[in-house]
């Protein structure tokens, strides 16, 4: 039984951190489980992220098409043929951070923004959204060295939350909303709570 979870949220959120834990939970119960992120995940992924996350200039529309040929590639290599032997696949963003990012909040139209996702994910949609949600403010605070993303204003942040949360509110049988504010741990068993009853086995408290 494959099972295909993605990690969504704007900067700053803590949502590597905890995908990384969720992968070091299942790999404990036994689970075959493949830990990849977008953009990234295959060599020519890793390319396209440095010129994403660089200082260069970038216009929307190249923006989108850029993630998406990532995207392309980590679906076709790595993301398919390990949901198709059965595994747990573990994505660090996908198709929704591009909704969020060059839809709500670049202001590519939607419909566009659809059409290259759904070419690029091969129709390939996550069986959950874990949705790490914070407040702009605090998120931003958090911030390392600043990308091409994390130097955007508030209110460019403010419009990647609330595509996040219309999303969700959306879908709600798909996406799970946490509270990204609350302690680490306490936000790991959250995200356990849910990912829990839809494994194969059943799961270690």
């Amino acid at each position: 039984m494959s099972l295909f979870i993605t990690f969504e949220g704007g900067e700053g959120c803590g949502k590597s951190t905890q995908a990384r834990a969720l992968h070091r939970r299942l790999s404990t119960m036994g689970l075959p489980v493949v830990l990849t992120h977008e953009p990234g995940g295959t060599p020519l992924g890793a390319r396209l992220r440095r010129l994403l996350k660089g200082d260069g200039e970038i216009d929307p529309l190249t923006e989108l098409l850029l993630f998406n040929a990532s995207r392309a590639h980590l679906v076709e290599r790595v993301i398919a043929p390990a949901l198709e032997r059965g595994a747990v696949v573990v994505c660090d963003r996908f198709s929704h951070s591009t909704l969020a990012y060059q839809g709500y909040g670049r202001g590519l139209p939607a419909g566009l923004v659809q059409s290259a996702n759904y070419v690029a994910t091969q129709r390939l949609i996550p069986d959950l959204v874990v949705l790490l949600d914070v407040d702009v403010d605090a998120a931003l605070a958090r911030r390392g060295p600043r990308d091409r993303f994390e130097r955007e204003g508030r209110d460019f942040h403010q419009r990647v939350r609330r595509g996040y949360l219309q999303m969700a509110q959306a879908d709600p049988r798909r996406w799970h909303v946490v509270d990204a504010s609350l302690p680490r741990r306490e936000v790991q068993r959250v995200i356990w709570e849910r990912v829990g009853p839809l494994l194969p086995i059943s799961p270690v408290r």
